[in-house]
């Protein structure tokens, strides 16, 4: 693989994004039902979507999250559910919009403390563990880290035993 030749230089001016106009286009463009162009599309760890392309926006995560918690209800799991985010723009959003879902339908959320982040291994690691320790199997979680190029983001929900959900 070829190193390309802005390796390790500033980025440009046009590789930058406006992150409150990203955030904004998160809660407010809503998507076209019956817009192939504007559906939830799962690959093999997530959802990848843009919200300037109204194919990651809040809509999308609302009804991400409530059918995790149906899922979750329909299979007996009473188990906690690992939410974890990261530091780009939409992580946030993302994170607030799961969290309100999830907790409405009465499921139980641990997330890391102080309002941290956390890297999808240690989400993982966590769920992990506490399968180990309990009868109760812990759920999924969702991870909103970025994929290139800038603008374009994922969500991702991996079941308890580390396969994608």
């Amino acid at each position: 693989m070829a190193i390309d030749k802005r390796a390790g230089q500033p980025a440009q001016q046009s590789d930058l994004i406006n992150v409150a106009q990203l955030t904004a286009q998160y809660y407010v463009l809503k998507p076209e039902v019956g817009n192939a162009e504007h559906a939830v599309k799962f690959g093999t760890s997530g959802h990848r979507g843009s919200a300037a392309r109204h194919n990651f926006n809040e809509p999308h995560i609302l009804a991400i999250a409530q059918a995790i918690a149906e899922d979750r209800a329909k299979n007996g799991i009473t188990g906690p559910c690992y939410v974890g985010k990261d530091t780009h723009a939409l992580s946030e959003p993302a994170f607030i919009s799961v969290l309100e879902v999830l907790t409405a339908n009465g499921v139980d959320v641990i997330v890391q403390e102080n309002n941290g982040f956390t890297p999808t291994p240690a989400v993982s690691n966590a769920i992990l563990v506490h399968n180990k320790k309990r009868r109760s199997a812990g759920g999924r979680h969702c991870d909103h880290p970025v994929t290139q190029p800038a603008g374009r983001w994922w969500y991702q929900v991996q079941s308890a035993k580390r396969r994608p959900g």
